[in-house]
């Protein structure tokens, strides 16, 4: 009897209720199994940042599989077994990065439960996961940024927390701060956001205007975050500092105390910066990570430090990951890792009508970053191969 001839389907046609098998060795990907059941959006976006252009079709229906086709898709120029060994590297660093990430929210969701009901267990698995990320941080002589997700649509306490934590501990390395200063960095950055949860949840998740008592509501959250941790007394003062003083700004015009330039110390105005720039992602008007850093300058520079800005800018390059960019081929990408030559990041690419999609390892070809894009440049079929509806939070990503 023949064999079974597989069905390799493209990972942009992915979809809930199918099961699947990863063309990938079991220690190159998070999952327990090769073999998964789809059944939900989270893990269709987990293989599809895995960097394979298809998985191997084994049982459920299509609905439509016109371009399924018994023969791998013609959208890489190398197959799996071809590819350099810098660009498997790459690829297995991309991977780590998401799963250290979904480890991290994980991680500090449990520690938030336990804040008030078991304060010793909440600092003792803070402590666990800062030294985990300091090591992530410091484990490759050369660390750049990656777009990561938690397959959420919309922004977590968790998600923004771990997210601010990365990039301020990334700015805090480039300017050679110590390691006990980044720990508290760390530390704060993940905690700063705590108070929000005493802040009701529609409130919180409010997508509309917020009214005036509301905001007023919201802008407790730092007193209220403060107060928690304070009342256990296992935290340090200059932890503190930072989650009850992440919005203020050094013109004066922030809050709760509207303190000025000096008055705010540096590991607090580096987790305000990141903060701020990171609430900017989650806009509807700028879903741009180059548009916020725009928007940035345009509208904050007098409330945050010049060397602090620079240093933002040094880390997240002129194509922070996330960038909606055209490529030098024409065809469209969005950049998912930064690299040294920031003409050339790794990219998930695609047509313009959005076939093909499959990641790109640009430092080593010829094609590069044209120009930068807007969300409304590109086709539907493009949005949706680009994922560009997902969130965008960043995490270490070793080169």
């Amino acid at each position: 009897m023949a064999k079974t001839e597989e069905i390799h389907l493209p990972v942009s046609q992915l979809q809930k209720g199918i099961t699947v098998k990863l063309p990938l060795s079991w220690t190159d990907h998070p999952f327990l199994f090769n073999k998964i059941e789809i059944t939900s959006d989270a893990q269709i976006q987990m293989i599809q940042k895995l960097g394979v252009p298809y998985v191997i079709l084994l049982s459920g229906t299509l609905k439509s599989a016109k371009s399924v086709k018994a023969q791998a898709p013609r959208v890489q120029k190398k197959s799996i077994n071809q590819l350099t060994e810098q660009e498997q590297q790459a690829r297995k660093h991309m991977r780590q990065s998401q799963t250290q990430f979904v480890g991290s929210i994980n991680g500090i969701r449990g520690v938030l439960g336990k804040v008030v009901s078991d304060p010793e267990g909440a600092i003792r698995e803070t402590s666990v996961l800062v030294e985990a990320m300091l090591e992530q941080l410091y484990g490759a002589e050369n660390v750049k940024l990656a777009l990561v997700t938690s397959g959420e649509a919309q922004a977590t306490a968790t998600q923004h927390g771990v997210s601010v934590a990365a990039l301020s501990m990334m700015i805090a390395k480039n300017l050679q701060m110590s390691k006990p200063e980044i720990r508290t960095i760390a530390t704060g950055a993940l905690l700063h956001d705590i108070g929000k949860f005493k802040v009701p949840e529609a409130i919180r998740n409010k997508r509309g205007p917020l009214t005036v008592p509301e905001k007023n509501f919201i802008a407790m959250h730092p007193n209220y975050g403060y107060e928690m941790l304070k009342r256990s007394g296992l935290y340090g003062d200059d932890v503190l500092d930072i989650v009850l003083h992440h919005h203020e700004f050094v013109d004066g015009s922030g809050y709760p105390n509207g303190l000025k330039g000096h008055e705010i110390s540096k590991t607090t105005q580096i987790v305000s910066l990141v903060n701020d720039y990171d609430s900017f992602l989650w806009r509807d008007e700028i879903a741009s990570p180059q548009i916020a850093l725009g928007y940035l300058f345009k509208t904050r520079s007098e409330q945050h430090s010049d060397e602090l800005i620079q240093a933002l800018v040094k880390i997240l390059g002129i194509y922070p990951p996330g960038t909606l960019v055209k490529l030098t081929d024409n065809t469209f990408a969005k950049v998912v890792v930064t690299t040294d030559d920031v003409k050339h990041p790794q990219v998930w690419c695609c047509q313009p009508d959005g076939s093909k999609g499959h990641y790109r390892f640009l430092p080593q070809e010829d094609v590069s970053v044209d120009s930068v894009i807007k969300l409304e440049d590109l086709s539907e079929g493009a949005r949706k191969t680009l994922r560009s509806n997902t969130g965008i939070s960043f995490y270490f990503c070793h080169q």
